[in-house]
């Protein structure tokens, strides 16, 4: 894995390790299935506190390896143990590792008082211009609806062959190198669990607006930040109970989250945190 997931991985032991953390409380696999436009595709740690982590789990089989496990057994588990399965090679483990990493996060947040500023939207801070192209890794279909209607052209980078096309102001590609052409890019927060970040920033450097999206970017963000990400926009947990009652049932969230946007220059930084929450 990347240099990436190492310094995660030693950053929930250190959130762990200074906080006293809390043991985990209960996981949630989601079923197959669901409701249209359902959350199932998100596995999720709660620690004894109440601080949940969320992460995705349709990558490689994911959902399916956790499925073949027992939830039930990692009551009492350490956070900062399921953590280190990030470096693994195990689909399912990497995911519920994010998951735990995300928890841990809420817990120094919450700890040292700490909130990112709710979003609006999906999009959390982006602000298109006309006139700009606008990458994006992954598919937001709201971004795409909102880019058009702003005049932006979009380059989109995908994995499948037969979504290809070139048509006046948009672009489907499989060459990430395509990027860096773009003004602003918005990508997946999957691509923490598939190693693919580090390389994407690499193609986008360009970019002004670097931001990665989506409920699994609850860590720590200060590696992203020193790598060229500009902010990050996710999920966050206001009533766990719902969540897990909802997800249980391929359910869609609702008013169990809200929407968060964590700009680069808003980010007090974990040391700080830290420190406050220590207090």
């Amino acid at each position: 894995m990347s240099g990436l997931a190492e310094e995660l991985v030693a950053m929930a032991a250190r959130m762990a390790r200074e906080l006293s953390a809390p043991a985990v409380a209960r996981v949630l696999v989601p079923p197959e299935g669901g409701e249209p436009d359902h959350h199932g595709s998100f596995c999720a740690v709660q620690l004894a506190d109440g601080s949940t982590g969320l992460a995705y789990v349709l990558l490689d089989g994911a959902r399916r390896a956790l499925q073949g496990q027992d939830p039930a057994a990692l009551a009492g588990a350490r956070p900062e143990a399921l953590a280190e399965r990030f470096t693994g090679t195990d689909s399912g483990g990497r995911s519920l590792a994010l998951a735990a990493m995300n928890a841990l996060t809420r817990h120094l947040l919450d700890r040292a008082g700490y909130a990112p500023e709710p979003a609006s939207s999906s999009l959390g801070s982006l602000a298109l211009r006309r006139g700009d192209r606008l990458g994006m890794v992954g598919f937001f279909p709201p971004l795409v609806r909102q880019a058009r209607d702003a005049g932006v052209d979009l380059t989109v980078l995908e994995l499948k062959e037969e979504l290809v096309q070139r048509v006046p102001g948009l672009e489907v590609t499989l060459d990430p190198a395509r990027l860096a052409g773009c003004a602003e890019v918005v990508c997946t927060s999957t691509t923490l669990l598939n190693g693919s970040l580090e390389a994407l920033l690499g193609h986008a450097r360009g970019a002004r607006e670097f931001i990665l999206l989506g409920p699994s970017a609850g860590c720590p963000p200060d590696p992203l930040l020193a790598r060229g990400v500009t902010a990050t926009g996710g999920a966050w947990v206001v009533d766990p109970d719902a969540l897990f009652a909802r997800a249980a049932r391929g359910e869609r969230w609702g008013d169990a989250t809200r929407k968060f946007s964590l700009r680069h220059a808003a980010w007090p930084g974990l040391e700080a945190l830290l420190r406050k929450a220590a207090r």
